[in-house]
């Protein structure tokens, strides 16, 4: 399990060495940088994962939280991609059965965007690239006679249904986080590398603990820059390494509406500009609408939609939806920058999903590896095949990998799958709602009774703070999943955020608060 970061020191000028060399040295806390983490010391080396701000406080959280091959990726020519997409989409539902379920989508036809006879072939294509497929595969609907027509107005009478997965892509980050470090890791968040150089054959470099500013001086053999966004500007300034490999940041949104149709199903929706929208089902009642592709040419870091984009998704539902969508209706909306590989595409929506992973090593020095791009789907094949490259330099690596197959924690959920564990789950706690059972179990699979402990009644579970999150709940997260604020709370552990009210979010700082002053 996690625990709370015990690495705080007094500030001073002049940077603590410790006097430790580690294998590893993995720069970023989002799902790439957790996933290398993982299964590097579940190999045998000895991992230090640093982080600047929460686990998955960017990237990670802001994605359109599916678990997919890329349907549209087809029409770029990205078999490759979307084949490993596709067999990591049955394994991850495989391993993580709680945050990740399938989702069945709803592809209206429209003949302006791309002919019929394109998406039955690329419909088959996606049904057949990855070889066994335990997902329905796809089919032909008529909206007519279909009860998923019902929410349509009309201006498709046909159209394909499809499989994939949905994610808690923010809890995936930490789960693989928890992993990484039962298994050994040194996880640190609210820490930054400052800057890093080659020092007789090993990387030397200066951490800071964003807490306090206290700084660190610290040693690896392998340095992994998965910074994400920031990527380029680690290599460039922190590590000064010059690279004719770039990454091209294309900001990506959404909004949330009171939900707009019944059903578990999703859709998604082609424009005339020939992007796609999704509408899915979110958090019960509301309907997550995106994404967007936008260039982006500042800094990285914190982004919000922009008016322009909040019109255009709600014009893209409103093309195919009897209720149209106003910006009135928004309850919610995220931004996140992508840092994708520059592959010099003109349009943002042709640049390639797909990663690549760099090594800087000249003349036999330590080797830094630098990730340009990827997708959440991909990201265990990703930390695999960056071991591969890196097992030259370090022979610990060659053990065998063993991702594919080991559950994450709480998702060996036991026989029934997620439905034997919710029942057995509420059986045990008939003190809790119906609610509160359910997300529970989707929220942290077979770790819920952990969350519970030796409760016996509701009032055993301490304070609420709105839609169900209890003390016992933020005790869970804060000693066992590094959560420090309310926004680590409510948007990347527990998911409340759009249950709780502005009350209720000041009563929860106060008692985080309160027990960090402890």
């Amino acid at each position: 399990m996690l625990s709370m970061d015990e690495t705080s020191q007094p500030s001073s000028q002049m940077p603590r060495d410790n006097g430790k060399t580690v294998d590893m040295l993995v720069v970023g806390g989002g799902i790439n940088g957790a996933g290398i983490a993982r299964d590097a010391v579940g190999r045998g080396a000895s991992v230090l994962l640093v982080e600047q701000d929460d686990f998955a406080s960017h990237t990670s959280s802001a994605s359109t939280k599916l678990i997919h091959g890329g349907l549209r990726y087809l029409e770029y020519y990205e078999f490759r991609l979307v084949r490993e997409a596709l067999i990591e989409r049955e394994r991850l539902l495989r391993i993580a059965p709680h945050i990740i379920w399938p989702m069945r989508f709803i592809l209206p036809y429209a003949p302006q965007a791309r002919p019929a006879w394109m998406l039955r072939m690329g419909l088959f294509l996606y049904d057949h690239l990855a070889g066994h497929m335990t997902l329905p595969k796809s089919k032909s609907v008529n909206f007519a006679t279909s009860p998923v027509g019902a929410p349509l107005n009309g201006t498709c009478v046909k159209g394909f249904a499809y499989s994939d997965g949905w994610v808690q892509d923010s809890r995936l980050v930490v789960l693989n986080a928890m992993d990484a470090v039962a298994r050994g890791a040194d996880v640190r968040t609210r820490t930054r590398m400052v800057s890093a150089q080659r020092t007789n054959g090993v990387w030397s470099a200066v951490i800071e603990n964003v807490r306090d500013g206290s700084r660190e001086t610290v040693r690896a053999r392998v340095l992994v820059n998965a910074g994400g966004p920031w990527v380029s500007e680690i290599l460039r300034d922190r590590a000064r390494i010059q690279t004719d490999k770039h990454v091209r940041l294309v900001k990506g949104s959404h909004i949330v509406v009171p939900r707009m149709f019944d059903g578990e199903q999703a859709y998604i929706l082609q424009n005339p500009d020939k992007r796609i929208v999704f509408a899915i089902p979110y958090e019960q009642k509301f309907t997550l609408i995106g994404t967007t592709d936008v260039p982006w040419t500042q800094a990285p870091g914190r982004v919000e939609i922009s008016p322009e984009e909040i019109r255009y998704l709600c014009e893209s539902v409103s093309r195919y939806f009897k209720k149209p969508v106003t910006p009135d209706d928004v309850v919610w909306s995220y931004a996140g920058v992508r840092p994708l590989y520059d592959d010099a595409s003109k349009n943002a929506s042709a640049v390639t999903r797909d990663y690549v992973l760099d090594i800087d090593a000249a003349n036999g020095q330590a080797p830094l590896l630098s990730i340009f791009g990827g997708k959440i789907t991909t990201y265990r094949r990703l930390a695999e095949h960056a071991l591969e490259k890196l097992r030259p330099f370090l022979p610990v690596l060659s053990a065998a990998g063993w991702t594919a197959d080991r559950v994450l924690p709480g998702g060996d959920l036991g026989a029934g799958g997620f439905d034997g564990a919710l029942a057995r789950f509420a059986r045990a706690t008939p003190f809790l709602d119906a609610s509160q059972h359910w997300r529970l179990v989707r929220n942290y699979g077979s770790c819920a009774m952990d969350i519970v402990g030796d409760a016996k009644s509701a009032a055993d579970m301490g304070e609420g703070f709105g839609g169900g999150l209890t003390a016992r709940e933020i005790d869970y997260l804060m000693d066992h999943e590094r959560a420090e604020t309310v926004e680590d709370i409510l948007w990347r552990r527990s998911r409340m955020g759009l249950h709780v009210t502005d009350e209720d979010a000041a009563r929860l700082d106060a008692y985080i608060r309160q027990r960090q002053a402890r």
